[in-house]
């Protein structure tokens, strides 16, 4: 639990501290998230020797980056649902559909990225 009387670089090292404990919960308790990282590692030395300019190598790493990070905003909307309640209930289900589906476009969204920078090169 946050300490709330915590201020300044104390607060900031806390923060990082919380944030750590997250990605580590994730990475444990999570599949997607894994697979997410797992894939990261060859992908993002990929992006840096595909892309040919500073800008390019940016956007192809950007792309890949928010697929984990839309996937900790999943991970965290599912606890809190699954918290609340295991039954089920048309609210639950929708949220949690929604939160899926917002992984998903970052997904397409990483595709397109990568086929609009790579494709123009291939031919």
């Amino acid at each position: 639990m946050a300490n709330h009387n915590v201020k300044g670089w104390r607060r900031v090292v806390h923060a990082f501290g919380y944030s750590m404990r997250g990605l580590k919960a994730c990475f444990e308790l999570e599949e997607a998230f894994r697979q997410e990282v797992f894939l990261l590692v060859p992908l993002i030395p990929l992006a840096l020797w595909l892309g040919e300019t500073p800008v390019e190598r940016a956007i192809l790493i950007g792309s890949l980056l928010i697929v984990p990070i839309v996937e900790l905003l999943n991970s965290a909307i599912e606890a809190n649902v699954d918290r609340v309640g295991l039954e089920r209930h048309e609210l639950s289900g929708r949220a949690k559909d929604i939160a899926s589906a917002a992984v998903l476009s970052s997904i397409v969204f990483c595709l397109v990225i990568w086929a609009l920078i790579l494709l123009p090169k291939a031919f």
